[in-house]
């Protein structure tokens, strides 16, 4: 579904992105994982059109989206729920979920209510200031808000970051729930331990280059892996 071959991103004079080359398969979920730093968010960043490569080519369902507009890439199926969540403090829940949805014309209540039947406690504050949410519905939120508009590939910017660990399992089985009814995922998390448990393919980014590759649960078994990433 997305391609991306020797994809570079320099910030200044330095080589944030040095390279890389990566696949995400139609309906899998796919990690990103590597220390602070690696350029993971910045990988992220570059396939949405929020900054600009310096080189490489990014292709989503074999069209080239190298440096589209951000509005044309999610008009195409692509959304990200970003670092930190920024959901809009002011807003209410029900109308952060409206302006996820943005690009449509069309009736989201069907929409509306998977959100609120993945995430209950968003029902219940569905007039609530987004601000006044815990993290962890914050979370919830940002990804229901990237669901509305009804995209082929969710990215996911550290989504456990911040979060109590009761919570963090509550999002990752949202994500598996999510990828199950046909979206796919490309995720980018710290905490590799949850990743790799989730995901189907696992790439392991070090500043800037891409150094190992596997199925998730292989990298789990993987010595070098352990020591580096799970303690």
């Amino acid at each position: 579904m997305l391609k991306i071959d020797d994809l570079r991103v320099n910030y200044g004079g330095i080589e944030a992105v040095k390279g890389i080359s990566l696949e995400v398969p139609e309906k899998e979920i796919v990690t990103l994982i590597g220390a602070n730093g690696a350029g993971k968010s910045t990988t992220l960043l570059a396939i949405t059109g929020l900054i600009k490569t310096s080189g490489g080519r990014i292709s989503f369902q074999n069209e080239d989206i190298t440096g589209m507009a951000p509005f044309g890439i999610v008009s195409r199926g692509i959304t990200l729920v970003p670092e930190g969540r920024k959901v809009f403090s002011d807003l209410s829940v029900l109308e952060n979920l409206r302006v996820g949805a943005y690009l449509r014309n069309d009736n989201l209540q069907k929409d509306i209510d998977w959100c609120y039947e993945l995430f209950p406690r968003l029902k219940e504050r569905s007039w609530q200031a987004a601000g006044t949410l815990s993290g962890g519905e914050q979370q919830m939120l940002a990804v229901a808000r990237a669901l509305m508009s009804r995209p082929k590939l969710m990215m996911m910017d550290e989504p456990s970051l911040g979060l109590a660990p009761l919570i963090v399992k509550g999002i990752f089985d949202i994500i598996k729930e999510i990828n199950r009814q046909g979206v796919t995922i490309l995720l980018v998390e710290q905490n590799a331990n949850m990743a790799l448990h989730t995901a189907d393919t696992a790439y392991v980014l070090e500043t800037g280059r891409l150094t190992m590759k596997g199925p998730g649960k292989e990298l789990l078994l993987d010595e070098g892996i352990k020591k580096a990433y799970l303690g």
